[in-house]
């Protein structure tokens, strides 16, 4: 055993003390999720989802939890005031992994939609979460999922019933603050039910400038004929470790816009699984990464095509500066009855330095006859022609250089839908590429 048998031995010295903070739908689960835990250890690199990064070494520093669920004293809106500018939305925190009810919008929902602490909303309805919660995140298959559900107290939990359409956006800011280097288990479960529509913005933040681990699963229901756009923004410090996994489970018919932009981080590995389990359904799965110093930037994703006409789109594209490393892992499967699937997979990444590193690993699994499917990827460096071309009309070398990478990375942020979103993004991408401060006029976290 490694930096796992800390894990262990906490789970097991403080189980009365974590299920005591929390609900009974998220209790049933945990002591499996433990035993899973147990018999997998985390992944070495001879796992092959986890050859690109080294989790071992990412959970050993002894970081401290907040089982005990003690208030820590922040006002979101002091510590963020970073808005998209023309977008409407009704705004929400969650404060490590605990939703913040002392601040909620002033807008209502539409009639039924719910979106409040995962372990309120278990304390009234605990037969709504125990249908949902930790089916399609398994801890047998992953034990990042495993230690997350066995240690998670809260978390958030959106629900859209059927047939209604949720026309504002629903902005959610996740803000790590402490007084000590933390490690936090956030959780979230989205049900969209047949026919309903929504809109989801994720933005990591961090408040103190202190050595963060933060573990998130993501379980995402959509139901027939329902739609989902889920947009995950990460703007934090170099100090901050971030492993997140997403579930999302598509029936028939039903649509998913994922777009995830990496802008600022220390280290960051995400899992994206989507599952297209009915007929004709249809996802967009996007991803941007701009990286630099040491910085470390792992996406691994699957698509599971387990139905006929479906369709799955996926374009991820990587800026690699200085000693940055890049890793991106994606699996399409189709299987014996996903007949008339269509797929495009496509990874395009940029090294602008030679120490830059990046690995790729596209990959297609068909046991289908009829299909249409298509996979690859390409790394390079800046077009010197390109270069010379911009320089001989007055363009200077540096700006020349911006020029290419930001025009490179745009082609994913203008596959967003939400065009105040994307015209946002498009502004903070060139302040980053112009090593600016990342965040807006007027918030704290800059000065």
């Amino acid at each position: 055993m490694g930096s796992e048998q800390q894990y262990i031995q906490l789970y097991e010295q403080c189980r009365g003390m974590i299920c005591n903070h929390s609900a009974e739908a998220l209790n049933l689960v945990r002591d499996k999720a433990f035993e899973d835990f147990k018999r997998q250890g985390f992944p070495t690199r001879k796992v092959e989802r986890y050859k690109y990064s080294d989790m071992q070494r990412l959970f050993e520093p002894d970081l401290g939890l907040n089982l005990n669920r003690l208030d820590i004293p922040v006002n979101p809106y002091d510590a963020f005031r970073c808005d998209v500018p023309n977008l409407s939305t009704s705004l929400y925190f969650v404060v490590n992994d605990q939703f913040y009810d002392k601040a909620l919008p002033k807008s209502h929902l539409p009639e039924g939609v719910i979106v409040d602490s995962l372990c309120k909303v278990a304390a009234s309805q605990p037969q709504l979460i125990a249908k949902y919660y930790s089916r399609i995140a398994r801890t047998d298959e992953d034990a990042v999922t495993a230690l997350n559900t066995m240690l998670a107290q809260d978390g958030l939990l959106v629900y859209v019933p059927k047939g209604v359409i949720v026309d504002r956006t629903i902005q959610v800011i996740n803000i790590l603050r402490a007084d000590v280097d933390l490690m936090v288990n956030r959780r979230v479960l989205i049900i969209v039910e047949s026919g309903a529509e929504i809109k989801l913005l994720f933005c990591d933040h961090t408040a103190d400038d202190r050595h963060f681990l933060a573990t998130q699963v993501i379980e995402a229901y959509v139901e027939e004929n329902a739609a989902l756009e889920l947009y995950c923004l990460e703007e934090t410090h170099n100090k901050n470790n971030r492993v997140s996994n997403l579930y999302i489970e598509q029936q028939a018919m039903s649509r998913v816009h994922h777009n995830i932009i990496t802008l600022h981080n220390g280290f960051t590995r995400n899992r994206t699984d989507l599952l297209l389990t009915g007929e004709g359904a249809e996802c967009w799965l996007h991803g941007c990464v701009i990286a630099d110093k040491s910085q470390h930037v792992d996406n691994n994703t699957l698509i599971d095509h387990q139905a006929a006409r479906c369709t799955s789109h996926e374009l991820y594209k990587y800026v690699l500066d200085e000693q940055a490393t890049g890793a991106f892992a994606g699996k399409v499967l189709v299987r014996h009855d996903a007949q008339k699937t269509v797929s495009e997979e496509t990874n395009q990444n940029l090294c602008a330095t030679k120490e830059a590193r990046m690995f790729t690993q596209p990959m297609l699994e068909i046991y289908a006859d009829d299909v249409k499917c298509s996979h690859g990827s390409t790394v390079g460096q800046l077009n010197d022609a390109a270069l010379f071309y911009m320089q001989q009309r007055g363009i200077s070398l540096s700006e020349a250089r911006l020029l290419l990478q930001t025009a490179f990375a745009n082609q994913v942020i203008d596959k967003i839908n939400l065009v105040p979103l994307r015209d946002r993004l498009h502004y903070l991408i060139d302040k980053r590429f112009r090593g600016e401060l990342n965040k807006c006029e007027g918030c704290k976290l800059c000065r």
